[in-house]
């Protein structure tokens, strides 16, 4: 498991990540993934977001999370680069339910919630 975390409350934005793309002056958010017995947990930070500028959507076996940024977000530590989006996709784990995947999104943070589907045969335990 990796965690990749900047200060949300205080929305310290990430200086330049590989896959950020200039040009289109979109961020790829800082992000986790964490799997436990039965779902997976994706956490991706989205300062300076609000929750109706959020889409989230399933699209050819990725996770894609868009977010447009409240106001315009100038890089000014190294260079002057200026951002208007977050945008990030990650591939779906296997063995999950698609048609269970919630999402939440609080102080920054946007949790989704990617159900496991158990699949096999139970095995009957004889006396």
């Amino acid at each position: 498991m990796t965690r990749d975390w900047f200060n949300v409350d205080n929305f310290d934005l990430p200086i330049l990540q590989l896959g950020d793309d200039l040009e289109q002056k979109i961020l790829r958010p800082l992000s986790c993934i964490m799997e436990h017995e039965s779902k997976w947990v994706l956490e991706f930070d989205l300062p300076l977001v609000e929750k109706n500028d959020i889409n989230v959507y399933n699209d050819e076996g990725m996770i894609v999370v868009e977010a447009k940024l409240r106001e315009v977000y100038h890089d000014s530590k190294f260079t002057r680069h200026q951002y208007e989006y977050f945008k990030k996709s990650v591939s779906n784990p296997r063995n999950v339910d698609i048609k269970k995947i919630s999402a939440r999104f609080t102080n920054g943070r946007l949790v989704i919630t990617i159900p496991k589907i158990f699949q096999g045969t139970k095995i009957k335990i004889e006396d």
